[in-house]
């Protein structure tokens, strides 16, 4: 499966990968945005075991962003279970020489789309540290909703932080969709 954006493409991850997520991977400024298990340094290692998890999942949730023929970072769907199983937690990350160009806005609502389309999910969120003010603006850009603040809810790089809570849900969505121009709309193309 491989989800065509204008700036990116959006496709499984495959071993050849994994050079190029590596060398995006291993700065410090990426993993200061992320979640302890993504390892700093991000050795080649890395990236291949990262690349063996993904494909063992039953239902694809994890994609490589790719510009140019290149794996510059990554986008995944974390399902929730029991009473939460209509929900998932999005995450992503970019190389910084790809910082500020759009990309990862787009990636994230082709991902939003693919959730509500093809999973059938309800509502997708995520939690940034609140000190990560680009993705907070990011999720904004994408069409998804400041729920609230979560106090001293992490402890990254030996600092207690606060995290943001934001949502897109499905019947929203739509709904904002519906209210664009035509030429405005989010509609990345899907092809097997």
């Amino acid at each position: 499966m491989q989800i065509v954006c204008a700036t990116c493409l959006l496709r499984p991850l495959v071993a050849a990968d994994a050079e190029s997520l590596a060398r995006h991977a291993n700065d410090r400024g990426v993993w200061q945005n992320l979640r302890d298990r993504f390892p700093h340094p991000y050795a080649l290692a890395d990236a291949e075991a990262y690349i063996a998890h993904t494909a063992a999942r039953p239902i694809q949730t994890s994609f490589a962003i790719v510009v140019d023929d290149r794996a510059i970072g990554s986008i995944g769907l974390m399902l929730g279970e029991d009473i939460a199983r209509r929900t998932a937690e999005v995450g992503y990350w970019i190389g910084r020489e790809f910082w500020g160009r759009g990309i990862t806005v787009e990636a994230l609502q082709a991902i939003t789309r693919y959730a509500f389309e093809t999973l059938s999910l309800d509502r997708v969120f995520a939690v940034p540290f609140a000190t990560t003010t680009r993705s907070a603006r990011v999720l904004e850009k994408a069409g998804y909703v400041k729920e609230g603040v979560m106090r001293h809810s992490a402890v990254k790089d030996g600092k207690l932080l606060d995290q943001l809570l934001y949502a897109a849900y499905r019947d929203r969505w739509f709904a904002r969709e519906d209210d664009l121009p035509s030429d405005a709309r989010s509609s990345p193309g899907n092809s097997p």
